[in-house]
């Protein structure tokens, strides 16, 4: 059982209320955020609330560590009810399962390394809210914690949803009741399947090591910027490969809830096809470690497979221009100065 489910009739409900009572994607987020804190004691909420302008907000690692926020360990049932309809705000179905099960797998490695490893626990994941969430404001929230990392800055009607991380150790379930999971298995096949489509030619392009690195290129840094070499630019693929690709982008995209994924995955796929790029490094064989890179003049995927043979995956999207809200929260403050 999830950390989640006893309270699954009580979210219901309350997503059922915001649908009724919410404008728009930020004023549903804004009333879950607050309806959290409500529930809050004095403690909890000086734990779980920071301003807007803290450097805690950009603050952000996928490793397991003690984090500023209020973790789940340390709510009632009814604040983590809370807590999930808030989370829910900002996932799709496949983002939100994903993320409870990433949680969950907590207990996998609990098992497995019988205390020879960090302190596993499904409760260690923090919830923060940064500035005041309210209709039309500017705030941000993050959930946070061992191979998760999930940021979102709202902007009025904006809303940025990046850097957005997911990992599982392991990457599948080898033994056990579980056996079999593979929480990001479809990052994985994806990008496999489209690698070992390409002709010899494009190979010479998209492959360009057969070396794998050992991490995700861009790690936890603050800014993501464009990695070289590129790859196999989208011009460079047939038709079908194209839409390979693209499937692999809303893989990632469609983490987030629909309405946002919309808009972020239609800029992407309206962008020149001869500035989407697609690279990979290591063995192309089931196994063995790879790693592979999505890239536009905006945004930037990765996935990295190579820890613990291969067996553990670290999978990113980040926005270039628009991570933690730059960008919107930029446009705010030059009219805000305007005036």
């Amino acid at each position: 059982m999830t950390v989640w489910n006893k309270a699954g009739a009580v979210v219901s409900a309350f997503l059922l209320v915001l649908s009724l009572h919410a404008h728009g994607v930020g004023g549903e987020m804004a009333d879950a955020a607050n309806h959290f804190l409500a529930s809050l004691n004095p403690e909890q909420k000086s734990k779980a609330t920071f301003e807007l302008n803290d450097k805690e907000r950009v603050n952000w690692h996928f490793i397991p560590k003690d984090r500023k926020g209020l973790p789940l360990k340390e709510m009632a049932s009814e604040q983590r009810a809370l807590a999930q309809a808030l989370l829910s705000t900002g996932l799709s179905h496949r983002g939100y399962f994903k993320a409870e099960t990433i949680m969950s797998m907590e207990q996998i490695l609990r098992d497995m390394e019988k205390g020879r490893g960090p302190t596993r626990d499904p409760e260690r994941y923090f919830f923060s809210i940064f500035g005041t969430p309210e209709d039309d404001g500017h705030w941000g929230w993050r959930v946070e914690g061992h191979h998760l990392s999930l940021n979102f800055t709202i902007s009025g009607d904006e809303v940025a949803v990046t850097p957005n991380f997911m990992g599982s150790n392991p990457g599948e379930v080898r033994e056990g009741p579980r056996k079999g999971l593979r929480i990001l298995g479809m990052e994985e096949d994806l990008g496999r399947n489209l690698v070992k489509s390409l002709s010899d030619e494009q190979k010479k392009i998209a492959i360009y090591t057969n070396n794998a690195p050992s991490e995700i290129i861009t790690g936890a840094d603050r800014k993501a910027h464009v990695l070289d070499p590129h790859g196999v630019a989208m011009n460079q693929l047939d038709e079908k490969q194209k839409g390979m690709l693209l499937d692999l982008i809303k893989e990632y995209v469609y983490r987030a809830r629909g309405e946002v994924a919309d808009k972020e995955f239609a800029e992407i796929k309206n962008a020149q096809p001869e500035k989407i790029y697609f690279a990979w490094a290591g063995s192309v064989e089931v196994g063995k470690p790879h790693y592979y890179r999505v890239q536009g003049p905006e945004f930037l995927i990765e996935y990295d497979n190579t820890q613990n043979n291969a067996n553990h995956v670290h999978a990113v999207w980040r926005d270039l221009k628009n991570d933690f809200g730059d960008d919107i929260l930029r446009q705010h403050y030059d009219e805000s100065h305007k005036k």
